[in-house]
Protein backbone atom coordinates (compact mmCIF):
# COMPACT_ATOMS: atom_id res chain seq x y z
CA UNK A 1 0.00 0.00 0.00
CA UNK A 2 1.12 3.67 -0.95
CA UNK A 3 0.77 6.48 1.50
CA UNK A 4 0.12 9.41 -0.56
CA UNK A 5 0.97 12.67 1.95
CA UNK A 6 0.83 16.78 1.52
CA UNK A 7 4.43 16.81 0.65
CA UNK A 8 3.37 15.12 -2.46
CA UNK A 9 0.98 17.39 -3.62
CA UNK A 10 3.19 20.14 -2.50
CA UNK A 11 5.74 19.38 -4.85
CA UNK A 12 3.00 19.67 -8.24
CA UNK A 13 2.40 23.57 -6.89
CA UNK A 14 -1.22 23.32 -6.77
CA UNK A 15 -3.83 22.06 -4.29
CA UNK A 16 -6.19 19.16 -5.81
CA UNK A 17 -9.67 21.03 -6.45
CA UNK A 18 -11.73 17.84 -8.04
CA UNK A 19 -12.44 14.21 -7.34
CA UNK A 20 -11.48 13.86 -10.92
CA UNK A 21 -7.52 15.31 -9.79
CA UNK A 22 -7.69 13.43 -6.97
CA UNK A 23 -8.24 10.06 -8.56
CA UNK A 24 -5.60 10.79 -11.47
CA UNK A 25 -3.24 11.24 -9.02
CA UNK A 26 -3.93 7.65 -7.68
CA UNK A 27 -4.25 6.12 -10.98
CA UNK A 28 -0.60 4.57 -10.79
CA UNK A 29 -1.47 2.85 -7.57
CA UNK A 30 -4.40 0.92 -8.47
CA UNK A 31 -4.64 -1.70 -11.17
CA UNK A 32 -6.65 -0.67 -14.65
CA UNK A 33 -10.27 -2.78 -14.28
CA UNK A 34 -10.17 -2.56 -10.42
CA UNK A 35 -10.47 1.29 -9.66
CA UNK A 36 -14.22 0.93 -8.15
CA UNK A 37 -12.53 -1.79 -5.79
CA UNK A 38 -9.66 0.01 -4.95
CA UNK A 39 -10.70 3.52 -4.88
CA UNK A 40 -13.62 2.78 -2.64
CA UNK A 41 -11.52 2.28 0.92
CA UNK A 42 -9.72 5.25 0.32
CA UNK A 43 -13.21 7.42 -0.26
CA UNK A 44 -14.95 5.72 2.53
CA UNK A 45 -11.49 6.70 4.83
CA UNK A 46 -11.98 10.42 4.03
CA UNK A 47 -15.67 9.84 4.60
CA UNK A 48 -15.32 8.90 7.92
CA UNK A 49 -12.06 11.34 9.01
CA UNK A 50 -13.98 14.21 7.46
CA UNK A 51 -17.53 13.55 9.18
CA UNK A 52 -16.10 12.57 12.48
CA UNK A 53 -17.58 9.91 12.55
CA UNK A 54 -15.52 7.53 15.05
CA UNK A 55 -15.64 10.19 17.39
CA UNK A 56 -19.79 10.60 17.20
CA UNK A 57 -19.61 6.80 17.82
CA UNK A 58 -17.86 7.12 21.02
CA UNK A 59 -19.93 10.14 22.22
CA UNK A 60 -23.27 8.56 20.97
CA UNK A 61 -21.93 5.02 22.90
CA UNK A 62 -20.83 7.10 26.28
CA UNK A 63 -24.53 9.52 26.20
CA UNK A 64 -26.38 6.14 25.55
CA UNK A 65 -24.68 4.75 28.69
CA UNK A 66 -25.24 7.79 31.35
CA UNK A 67 -28.89 7.76 29.85
CA UNK A 68 -29.61 4.09 29.83
CA UNK A 69 -32.11 2.55 32.66
CA UNK A 70 -31.10 -0.09 34.88
CA UNK A 71 -31.07 -3.60 32.57
CA UNK A 72 -31.80 -1.43 29.53
CA UNK A 73 -30.29 -2.41 26.11
CA UNK A 74 -28.96 -1.06 23.96
CA UNK A 75 -28.10 -2.63 19.60
CA UNK A 76 -25.63 -0.97 17.49
CA UNK A 77 -25.21 -2.01 13.72
CA UNK A 78 -21.82 -1.93 13.03
CA UNK A 79 -20.68 -1.80 8.94
CA UNK A 80 -17.01 -1.40 8.90
CA UNK A 81 -14.41 -2.99 11.37
CA UNK A 82 -13.22 0.59 12.34
CA UNK A 83 -16.69 0.69 14.26
CA UNK A 84 -17.12 -2.51 15.11
CA UNK A 85 -13.70 -2.85 17.10
CA UNK A 86 -14.92 0.40 18.97
CA UNK A 87 -18.58 -1.37 20.01
CA UNK A 88 -17.52 -4.28 20.54
CA UNK A 89 -14.25 -2.87 23.34
CA UNK A 90 -16.98 -0.86 25.08
CA UNK A 91 -19.44 -3.10 25.60
CA UNK A 92 -17.14 -5.60 26.99
CA UNK A 93 -15.10 -3.22 28.81
CA UNK A 94 -16.27 -0.04 29.18
CA UNK A 95 -13.47 1.44 27.47
CA UNK A 96 -12.38 1.99 23.49
CA UNK A 97 -8.94 0.63 24.02
CA UNK A 98 -10.31 -2.90 25.31
CA UNK A 99 -8.69 -2.79 28.59
CA UNK A 100 -9.78 -4.62 31.32
CA UNK A 101 -10.35 -2.86 33.97
CA UNK A 102 -11.59 -4.98 37.83
CA UNK A 103 -12.16 -3.98 41.26
CA UNK A 104 -10.84 -5.07 44.70
CA UNK A 105 -12.41 -8.88 44.07
CA UNK A 106 -11.69 -8.81 40.92
CA UNK A 107 -14.97 -8.13 39.37
CA UNK A 108 -15.05 -6.36 35.87
CA UNK A 109 -15.31 -3.02 36.19
CA UNK A 110 -17.77 -2.26 33.14
CA UNK A 111 -21.19 -0.28 32.42
CA UNK A 112 -22.55 -2.67 30.33
CA UNK A 113 -22.12 -6.30 29.54
CA UNK A 114 -22.99 -8.09 26.02
CA UNK A 115 -26.17 -9.48 25.63
CA UNK A 116 -24.54 -12.34 22.77
CA UNK A 117 -21.70 -13.96 22.97
CA UNK A 118 -20.99 -14.30 19.69
CA UNK A 119 -22.25 -11.08 16.66
CA UNK A 120 -25.05 -11.22 14.99
CA UNK A 121 -24.72 -11.25 11.51
CA UNK A 122 -26.94 -11.64 7.83
CA UNK A 123 -28.16 -14.99 6.59
CA UNK A 124 -27.05 -16.23 3.22
CA UNK A 125 -31.13 -15.32 2.56
CA UNK A 126 -30.69 -11.71 3.65
CA UNK A 127 -27.70 -11.37 2.13
CA UNK A 128 -29.57 -12.58 -1.18
CA UNK A 129 -31.90 -10.10 -0.67
CA UNK A 130 -29.63 -7.50 -0.05
CA UNK A 131 -26.32 -7.66 -0.61
CA UNK A 132 -25.40 -4.61 1.37
CA UNK A 133 -25.90 -6.54 4.12
CA UNK A 134 -22.97 -8.90 3.97
CA UNK A 135 -20.92 -6.00 5.94
CA UNK A 136 -23.84 -5.19 8.99
CA UNK A 137 -22.71 -6.60 12.72
CA UNK A 138 -25.56 -6.37 15.43
CA UNK A 139 -23.91 -5.95 18.86
CA UNK A 140 -26.42 -6.27 21.89
CA UNK A 141 -25.52 -5.05 25.49
CA UNK A 142 -27.21 -4.62 28.84
CA UNK A 143 -26.73 -1.65 31.56
CA UNK A 144 -25.32 -3.55 34.97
Amino acid sequence: MCFITTANFVKRGRLIETIFEFVKILSPFYAKGRENKELAPIFQAIRIEVNGELNALKSLLEQATEVLAENGRIAIITYHSLEDRLVKNYFKTGNFEGKVEKDFYGNLIAPLKPVNNKVITATEHEILQNSRSRSAKLRVAEKK
